[in-house]
């Protein structure tokens, strides 16, 4: 049986909340497992502790800024504020005696696969990389989610917010599926899954909608090489469409490998005992076996480790055409 802490963590002067999972014995590798959008760390990140820990595997689990019971300011879906979160708990991790000494794996589903995909490219502390029905551009990924109309309707929302933060300094509230349209067994999903959670689904500001757009990581995947980088993706993504994976996977470095999971949307399969999620979690193990297994010159992580600040997409000007 597994053991799990209540933790706590700063990034950014924001007090992040956590759990941190031990396995039954020794512990193999120590894997950060990242929400998507809106994500909560009760959510799918605590499906794949639950799944990884009786493997062997510690794994941390925590809300972003601005969700469940961090600090921050709510509606703010910042991708590079997230990533620095996930980078302080990268440093958490390599500040315990317990955590140090062991691989460290990032896992990100969704939004948090490209998330996970930026920290890593900047963090050597990272030794290896899971990007689970993953973003490659957050531009490309919104816009196929809208026809001409709601399209339209939401770069005119996004640029009368913008002049309204020049003139009383707040951005407005937007519900979130506004901008992340759902559809088809997705929504279904999410009215029947996810909003059970409290604390899911809350609007999120113009402003971070913008950010969303702004944001990519196709000009970052390549950096994360000689690392192994481990993709899966629904082959019947009705969110993010498969060539998100495989355009990611083809700007990747090796060692890198893809799987197309047959049938499978984007989460309408992510249920604990549910065949496809057991074969997604069974392709992991096998990754991280033969990724990391045996590797006992493993550094030890130190702050000293992190490279210098990443730098920022920002084709500000995409995001309103």
């Amino acid at each position: 049986m597994s053991d799990r802490e209540s933790v706590r963590f700063f990034s950014d002067g924001q007090r992040l909340d956590g759990d941190l999972w031990h396995p039954p014995s020794a512990c193999s590798a120590v894997v950060i497992a990242c929400s998507g959008y809106l994500g909560l760390k009760g959510l799918q990140p605590a499906r794949f502790a639950r799944a990884l820990v009786p493997s062997g595997y510690a794994c941390l689990c925590f809300d972003y800024r601005g969700f469940g019971f961090s600090d921050g300011e709510r509606g703010r879906l910042v991708p590079g504020e997230q990533v620095e979160d996930i980078r302080a708990g990268v440093d958490y991790l390599s500040s315990r005696d317990d955590t140090a000494a062991v691989p460290l794996v990032l896992l990100g589903w969704g939004l948090g696969g490209a998330l996970v995909i930026a920290e890593a490219a900047h963090d050597s502390r990272v030794g290896a990389v899971l990007a689970l029905n993953a973003i490659a551009d957050g531009y490309r990924t919104t816009r196929a989610l809208h026809d001409d109309a709601s399209w339209a309707r939401l770069m005119e929302r996004l640029e009368r917010d913008c002049v309204d933060r020049l003139r009383y300094g707040r951005s407005g509230l937007i519900p979130a599926f506004e901008v992340v349209r759902l559809r088809g067994s997705t929504r279904d999903y999410v009215e029947s899954e996810l909003s059970k959670e409290s604390g899911f689904g809350f609007p999120v500001t113009c402003q971070a909608s913008e950010h969303l757009l702004r944001f990519s990581v196709e000009h970052l995947v390549g950096r994360i090489a000689p690392r192994p980088l481990f993709f899966a993706h629904g082959a019947a993504n009705d969110l993010y469409s498969p060539e998100e994976a495989h355009r990611l996977y083809r700007l990747a470095g090796e060692p890198r490998e893809l799987h197309l999971l047959d049938g499978a949307g984007h989460s309408e399969w992510m249920h604990d005992g549910h065949q496809t999620f057991r074969q997604l979690i069974g392709l992991i193990t096998d990754f991280l076996q033969r990724s990391l297994g045996g590797d006992s010159d493993w550094p030890r992580r130190t702050k000293a480790s992190r490279s210098s600040e990443p730098e920022r997409h920002d084709p500000i000007e995409e995001s309103r055409r």
